[in-house]
């Protein structure tokens, strides 16, 4: 029952949906009047994008012997989806989350876009981070950003997102997927570029 727990927690925050509940999150919490229409544009363009796209090149890449499993467990295998996941995050900035459009988006996305391209320079010299951490705590930083700057209460989802990056990093753990340093170079690849954006838009 435990093992099933804890692998069913890295499936169920997988870091394919992080960007979709950072667009989300930022829908529901900002005080800006955007019309429902946009949002759902933008919501499903994101799900496409982000989601989607990157399950069916994950089959490819596993029809032609590329990678193992959806977890990316060796470096080696990590290259060519980061390296897809690069572009995905560049097509989505150059045409869905423009920075005069949706300022705080694109940032978050562009953070992302740096967190990935870390993530792969460190694969190429086969040093290995949590993807999962990456994500989750990119997400953690933009949602304490968007509190800071709509000065919002938002000290539940703060509380809830501690939990589980503390429960993401004890199921790697527990599935022996990373180590204790490898889960900390995620949480900081994931970090830092988020909050070294917050200046241009907070």
């Amino acid at each position: 029952m435990k093992n099933f727990l804890l692998k069913s927690i890295s499936f169920v925050f997988h870091p394919l949906i992080m960007p979709l509940l950072g667009v989300m999150f930022y829908f529901h919490k900002t005080p800006r009047y955007i019309p429902k229409p946009i949002q759902n544009a933008k919501i499903f363009s994101i799900v496409i994008l982000t989601i989607i796209l990157p399950v069916l090149l994950f089959f490819l890449l596993k029809t032609i012997n590329k990678v193992d499993t959806i977890y990316l467990k060796s470096t080696r295998e990590r290259l060519i989806p980061l390296l897809i996941n690069c572009v995905i995050i560049t097509l989505i900035l150059i045409r869905v989350l423009t920075p005069n459009e949706i300022v705080e988006l694109y940032y978050f996305f562009l953070g992302i876009l740096c967190s990935t391209l870390a993530c792969f320079i460190m694969a190429v010299f086969k040093v290995k981070a949590s993807i999962h951490m990456i994500a989750a705590s990119g997400f953690f930083m933009f949602a304490v950003a968007i509190g800071l700057h709509y000065k919002i209460n938002i000290n539940g989802t703060i509380a809830l997102m501690m939990i589980i990056l503390g429960a993401i990093a004890t199921s790697r753990l527990h599935l022996k997927a990373h180590t204790n340093q490898e889960l900390l170079i995620g949480l900081i690849t994931g970090l830092f570029p988020q909050i070294l954006f917050m200046k241009y838009w907070l």
